[in-house]
């Protein structure tokens, strides 16, 4: 009897811990396949728009001397760079209707 309790104890012991073990394997395989994804297309896509946005602001700088101490400085950059993918995604819509 005594060693029923102990086996069914040690049982409820092991269980919880290799439940977790197996969760954390899994977890790590996701975060694996989630990073690879992130590696790819979308880290080109920041790249590049980091890219515009430096391109804008050395423009502004460039054609407004001291704008960049404006307090609308930001906003203005964020404009320009809505207004021009707007005009991408507009010509790429036409491009797609013309065809």
């Amino acid at each position: 009897m005594f060693n029923i309790k102990f086996l069914k104890s040690l049982k409820n012991t092991i269980n919880p811990k290799a439940d977790l073990l197996a969760f954390s394997e899994s977890q790590r395989a996701i975060n694996e396949d989630y990073i690879k994804s992130l590696s790819g297309t979308e880290l080109k896509i920041k790249a590049d728009e980091q890219r515009l946005e430096a391109m804008v602001r050395q423009q502004l700088k460039e054609e407004f001397p001291n704008i960049e101490k404006s307090s609308s400085y930001d906003l203005l950059v964020d404009a320009v760079i809505h207004n021009y993918k707007s005009k991408q995604l507009q010509a790429t819509d036409d491009k797609i209707k013309a065809d």
